[in-house]
């Protein structure tokens, strides 16, 4: 039984989504709004504080998932990299450089520059397509609202298909209510997204991730979630004292992941859904003050904490039975 135990955990691998609240590099991009991040702006942003996030955050993602499979994600969505070079600085950083991690990587045209973003572990994952989705806003003055592109990766992952659709919808800055109809725009081009897919595979395997900026019972996720049948794991992970996010001592649960439901196939050489969670370690949260246990952010306003992010990766557990 124990030898048997050991052989299927083998065959199980992470998937994870982190949005890492903006891995800048240190320099002025005079086409976005980056000027924050800077070692001359008012945060002080420098390549000491860069590097030590890079060390940070690397040694989280090293670690989603390891209690479950023993190693490092064969995957991970990432919201909020600036450009190909922090990426790049991130995967040769000191917990990710002795892994195969590679990416995919579109610059978008958000305002402040962020984008999402895909590592990979090339020795289970191969691409073979990807494709990066426009989210055409227009707001209340009828001038076009330039946000994050949605990320398409297909590929091979450990030989058999999979499709990745990775997501860090619009804010609420400006209010929920004010702006629930961008979110509810991104929800259907995720939704024609998979349409696509399934006109040339009708029974693609998707997983969906990302930084929803909505939880699992807001209508653009519920929305997105019936148009395709799809499963939300997340759902009873958000409760009164735990989410991924944290605002005014709420709990939210903004970071998911829906997945199509051929993930319960029960046949021989498929990929099957395990379980899904949270990685809150003890260590990405605040330790005391009026804070304590939401998550240890890199800034608050303009004071630098040193900390990781102010959300939590999420992660599944998936298996090749």
């Amino acid at each position: 039984m124990i030898l048997n135990f050991f052989k299927s955990k083998e065959k199980r691998h992470t998937i994870a989504f982190y949005n890492i609240e903006n891995l800048f590099d240190v320099y002025d991009d005079e086409l976005t709004r980056d000027s924050d991040m800077t070692p001359s702006s008012e945060k002080k942003w420098s390549i000491k504080r860069y590097k030590n996030k890079l060390r940070k955050i690397g040694y989280v993602i090293s670690n989603i998932g390891k209690e479950d499979v023993k190693r490092h994600p064969a995957i991970v969505g990432l919201a909020e990299v600036e450009n190909e070079a922090v990426l790049q600085d991130l995967v040769n950083s000191k917990h990710l450089e002795d892994y195969n991690y590679k990416f995919v990587h579109y610059d978008s045209p958000d305002e402040r520059g962020i984008d999402v973003a895909l590592l990979y572990d090339d020795t289970v994952f191969n691409v073979a397509y990807s494709k990066s989705y426009k989210l055409e806003l227009i707001d209340e003055f009828g001038v076009e609202d330039l946000t994050r592109d949605i990320l398409l990766v297909s590929g091979l992952f450990e030989g058999l298909e999979l499709h990745l659709i990775v997501n860090h919808w619009p804010s609420r800055r400006t209010g929920d209510v004010e702006t629930k109809h961008k979110r509810l725009k991104a929800a259907k081009k995720v939704t024609e997204i998979i349409d696509e897919l399934k006109l040339k595979s009708p029974n693609a395997k998707v997983v969906i991730m990302g930084d929803f900026n909505d939880d699992p019972e807001s209508e653009s996720v519920k929305t997105l979630e019936k148009s395709h049948g799809l499963f939300n794991p997340m759902r009873t992970l958000l409760s009164l004292d735990r989410g991924t996010t944290s605002h005014n001592h709420r709990w939210n649960l903004f970071d998911q992941f829906l997945i199509t439901h051929n993930f319960f196939e029960r046949k021989k050489n498929a990929l099957r859904y395990v379980k899904a969670n949270i990685f809150d370690e003890d260590y990405l949260k605040e330790y005391d003050g009026k804070y304590k246990g939401s998550p240890y952010r890199t800034y608050v306003g303009k004071r630098y904490k040193g900390g990781y992010s102010d959300h939590f990766p999420v992660y599944l557990i998936m298996s090749k039975k």
